[in-house]
C-alpha cells in the first residue's frame, strides 16, 4: 500500500448491536479491536509496525486468519484510539492542547514510541506538550482540564507535574513584571511601591476557575511554595468559591465585597470545595476579606463539613473580628425547628476567639505586659471596636424568643471587663431582653443587670434607667447613687483648683484613660479607684439591707401592734436612723449646739 493511497483513506462509522464500529474503506481488514464498547475492524500490518503493545497481542493469534482484541481500560476510550489509528495509518490530524493529554497517554499505552517506529506518537506529543503548551498558560489549564479523566496514567507520566510548573512558574513572572510595573520614585528620590497603582498580574485568576478541585488544589499548593503574593491566592479562592458553589458567577454584598451564598441542593462535591477552600486559605491576616469567611462559614454550617473545617474559620474571623459588621455575625441557625434565629454558639465561639488574644486584664501586673496591650495599642482599639459590635450583636438577637438567658449572658460576658468605656449599648440590649421577656424572675433580673457598670452609663442611659419598671430595685438603687455621686462632684468641685483633677478623675471613671499622665499611672489610678468604688458599693449594700430589715420590723409591727406601740416604736426605729445627726430624741424639743451643726459626712452617706 503506497503512500499516496494512505492519505486517501477515509473514516465511516456505523452501529452494531449496542457498539460502535469504525471501518477504515478500501482496506482489507484481518483484525477486530474492541475498545470500551468501540469496534473497530483494521488491517493489522499499520497497527503492528507502529504499536508494541499491539504486535504482542497479535503474536498470541497467528494461526488465525482474524483475531478479535479487546483492549481494556485504554485510557480517554474510543476517541483516543481513534487519533491513534489514524497515525498509524497515516491520516493527518491536528495535535492541539485539547488532544495532546490523550496522545501522551494512549501512545504510552499502546507503546507507540521510538523504539518500534522512528517519529513515533509518543515522541510528537511530548515534544508538542514541552514545546507549545509548557510555554502558553491557557494551554496548561485545558490539558489540565483533560487530564482529570486520565488520571492517574496522566500523572505517571508527569503531564500534570509539567503543566502545574508551567502555570506557576508563568504566575511568578506576570507577578514580578506587574511589582516593577508599580515601583515609582518618590520626591525624595526613594524608589517605592505605589500601593494604589492597579495590580494587572492577576489575569490567571479567571483561568484557573474551570479546573477540577483536586488539581486546582495542587496549583494552589504550588503557588504558595514559590511564594506567590497572598493578596492573589485569596483573591483566587473567592472567585473559584463563586464560580462552583453559587447559581451566578458574581454576588456582591453592600459592602463591595464577594459573598458566597451555596446552593440549595447541596453535595459531597460542594462539601470537598468547601474543606479545600479552607484549607488553601494563606496564613495572613487580610489576605481575605472577612465577609468572604463568614460566606464560607455559612457554606460549611450548610453542607455539614467537618468540626476541624469550621473552627479553623472561626478562629479566622475571631483575628479579624474589630472590622466585622453586624451583618457579618447574623449567621441563620441551620438546626432545629425550635432553636434561636441565629446561631449564637458560633458567634460566642468567635469571641472566644477574639478574646483569648485580648483579655489579658488578670496578667497586667507586669509592665511589659501592660504597656503591649496599652489604650493606644491596636489591640485596646480593636477591643473598643468589638464591644459596640457585640452590643449591636446582643440588641439584634435580645427580642428572640427562643434565646435563653444563659446564652445571653455568655455573649454579653465573653469581653474583658476594660473592653467597654461606656455601657450604654449593653444596657439597651438588656432592657430589649428584659422587654421581651418578661417571665424572668427577680433572681434572673439581678444575674443579667450585673453585667452593667452603671457607673459607666451616659447621662441620658441613667435618667433612662431610672425610670425603668423592668429592672430590679437593687439596679435602680446603683443608678441613683452614681447619679448622686456625678451630681456631689460636679456641685462640690472648686472651679479653679480643683477643675483639672475632677476632670481627669471622671475620665479615669468614665473609662477613658488621661493621656496626661503615663501608662503605668493611669493603670495604678484606675485600681486604686476601682478598690474605692468597689467599697463604697460594698457600703451602700449593707445599709440597703439594713433599711429592708428595718421595713420588715416595721411592718410587723404595724400589724401586730396597737396604734401606741405601734408610734412608741416608730420613734425608736427613726432615733436609729439617725438622720439629722441627734444623739436622741427623748431629750429637749429644741436641738442642742452640738446638733446644730450639720455632719458633713452624714449629708454625703443620705
Amino acid at each position: 500500500m503506497d503512500k499516496h493511497h494512505h492519505q486517501q483513506l477515509s473514516l465511516a462509522k456505523c452501529s452494531r448491536q449496542r457498539y460502535s464500529e469504525w471501518i477504515f474503506r478500501d482496506v482489507p481488514s484481518d483484525i477486530t479491536i474492541e475498545v470500551n464498547g468501540g469496534i473497530f475492524a483494521l488491517h493489522k500490518f499499520p497497527l503492528v509496525s507502529r504499536s508494541g503493545r499491539i504486535r504482542k497481542l497479535v503474536a498470541d493469534y497467528r494461526d488465525s486468519n482474524i483475531s478479535r482484541i479487546e483492549l481494556v481500560s485504554l485510557p480517554g476510550g474510543a476517541e483516543s484510539f481513534e487519533l491513534a489509528a489514524k497515525f498509524c495509518y497515516g491520516v493527518n490530524f491536528e495535535i492541539t492542547s485539547a488532544n495532546v493529554a490523550q496522545l501522551c497517554c494512549v501512545s504510552d499505552y499502546l507503546e507507540l514510541t521510538e523504539e518500534f517506529s522512528k517519529n513515533n506518537l509518543s515522541s510528537r506529543a511530548e515534544e508538542y506538550l514541552d514545546s507549545i503548551v509548557c510555554k502558553n498558560l491557557e494551554m496548561c489549564v485545558d490539558v489540565l482540564q483533560q487530564c482529570e479523566n486520565l488520571l492517574p496514567l496522566a500523572d505517571d507520566l508527569k503531564i500534570v507535574s509539567r503543566c502545574i510548573d508551567a502555570i506557576v512558574s508563568k504566575t511568578c513572572v506576570e507577578q514580578m513584571a506587574s511589582s516593577f510595573s508599580r515601583l515609582e520614585y518618590s520626591s525624595s528620590g526613594r524608589l517605592h511601591k505605589n500601593r494604589q497603582a492597579k495590580c494587572d498580574g492577576d489575569w490567571w485568576i479567571e483561568d484557573l476557575s474551570v479546573i477540577r478541585i483536586d488539581l486546582y488544589q495542587r496549583v494552589i499548593t504550588a503557588m504558595k511554595c514559590r511564594g506567590v503574593r497572598p493578596e492573589s491566592i485569596g483573591a483566587s479562592l473567592m472567585n473559584y468559591a463563586q464560580k462552583a458553589l453559587t447559581k451566578k458567577s458574581s454576588l456582591w454584598n453592600p459592602s463591595g465585597q464577594p459573598k458566597v451564598d451555596v446552593v440549595a441542593s447541596s453535595n459531597g462535591h460542594e462539601r470537598i470545595v468547601v474543606e479545600t477552600i479552607v484549607s488553601l486559605l494563606p496564613i495572613e491576616k487580610l489576605a481575605v476579606p472577612i465577609s468572604f469567611l463568614v460566606g464560607v462559614l455559612r457554606s460549611a454550617m450548610m453542607l455539614d463539613c467537618t468540626i476541624a473545617c469550621r473552627l479553623d474559620l472561626e478562629r479566622r474571623i475571631g483575628s479579624q473580628l474589630d472590622i466585622a459588621a453586624l451583618d457579618d455575625l447574623l449567621i441563620p441557625s441551620f438546626r432545629h425547628a425550635d432553636d434561636t434565629l441565629f446561631d449564637v454558639d458560633t458567634v460566642h465561639r468567635i469571641l472566644v476567639n477574639f478574646s483569648q488574644k485580648d483579655d489579658s486584664e488578670d496578667d497586667m501586673e507586669d509592665a511589659s505586659v501592660f504597656e503591649s496591650d496599652s489604650p493606644n495599642s491596636p489591640s485596646q482599639s480593636a477591643l473598643f471596636k468589638v464591644s459596640k459590635l457585640v452590643d449591636n450583636y446582643l440588641a439584634e438577637i435580645a427580642p428572640d424568643a427562643n434565646l435563653k438567658l444563659n446564652k445571653f449572658i455568655a455573649i454579653a460576658d465573653t469581653l474583658p471587663a476594660h473592653a467597654r468605656n461606656i455601657h450604654d449599648g449593653l444596657y439597651r440590649a438588656i432592657d430589649i431582653y428584659l422587654k421581651a421577656h418578661q417571665g424572668l424572675s427577680d433572681s434572673d433580673k439581678r444575674k443579667l443587670c450585673q453585667l452593667i457598670d452603671f457607673q459607666k452609663l451616659s447621662q441620658e442611659a441613667s435618667a433612662h434607667a431610672a425610670q425603668s419598671e423592668r429592672l430590679p430595685l437593687q439596679s435602680i438603687v446603683q443608678v441613683l447613687y452614681f447619679e448622686q455621686l456625678r451630681l456631689r462632684n460636679a456641685l462640690f468641685s472648686n472651679p479653679n483648683d480643683d477643675y483639672k483633677p475632677m476632670l481627669q478623675s471622671w475620665r479615669i471613671s468614665s473609662g477613658a484613660l488621661s493621656t496626661t499622665m503615663s501608662p503605668r499611672d493611669n493603670y495604678a489610678s484606675l485600681r486604686r479607684e476601682n478598690r474605692e468604688l468597689k467599697l463604697e458599693l460594698a457600703r451602700l449594700r449593707m445599709r440597703l439591707n439594713d433599711l429592708e430589715k428595718e421595713h420588715v420590723c416595721m411592718k410587723r409591727d404595724m400589724e401586730n401592734s396597737s396604734s401606741h406601740k405601734f408610734m412608741s416604736s416608730f420613734l425608736k426605729k427613726i432615733g436609729k436612723l439617725n438622720f439629722f445627726g441627734h444623739s436622741s430624741l427623748r431629750g429637749s424639743s429644741s436641738p442642742s449646739k452640738h446638733s446644730q451643726k450639720t455632719d458633713p459626712k452624714v449629708i454625703e452617706r443620705t
